[in-house]
């Protein structure tokens, strides 16, 4: 299966109806489904911060909010993270490209790669690393997870994963 159907499958299996997004090169795919999709409220932003912090306020209103970014913007939503959605108690899905592990061309990604799950650990935010044949029911079942117990889920997807491995 395409990886980003499965993963926006797993996203419609969910419930999920609203989405934040940054662009990244692994995404675009998914974002572009979506986008044209008439039941998910989606909302391009410029900082993952601010991801966080809109989705709080969705999941505020009654929506079932998700984040769609590359793990670099982790870096940058600590704070929102930890001050607001782990703080409140707000349940939150990012899916996250993981750059900078194994197979990754670009040096430069390869710092945030390595620091991406001790990081979520420390934040003690849950996260999974489904093959594209587990992505539809490991993210429903992530999401159920997290609105159960009323903190953010982190998905994991690196390149091989977008590769269909």
């Amino acid at each position: 299966m395409n990886p980003s159907i499965a993963v926006y499958r797993g996203l419609k299996s969910a419930g999920i109806d609203f989405a934040t997004s940054v662009p990244c090169v692994n995404l675009q795919e998914l974002l572009a489904l979506v986008e044209s999709d008439q039941e998910i409220l989606h909302l391009p932003v410029t900082r993952e911060e601010e991801g966080v912090g809109i989705c709080a306020g969705a999941w505020m209103g009654g929506r079932k909010p998700s984040l769609l970014m590359q793990n670099s913007g982790l870096g940058n939503s600590i704070n929102a993270l930890a001050s607001l959605d782990i703080l409140y108690r707000i349940p939150l899905i990012m899916i996250i490209s993981h750059r900078g592990v194994s197979g990754e061309p670009i040096i430069g990604q390869v710092p945030m790669g390595r620091l991406t799950i001790p990081l979520l650990d420390a934040l003690r935010i849950r996260h999974i690393s489904p093959r594209p044949d587990e992505a539809e029911q490991a993210i429903a079942e992530a999401w159920y997870r997290a609105a159960e117990e009323r903190r953010p889920a982190a998905v994991l997807l690196d390149l091989d994963f977008w590769r269909g491995k």
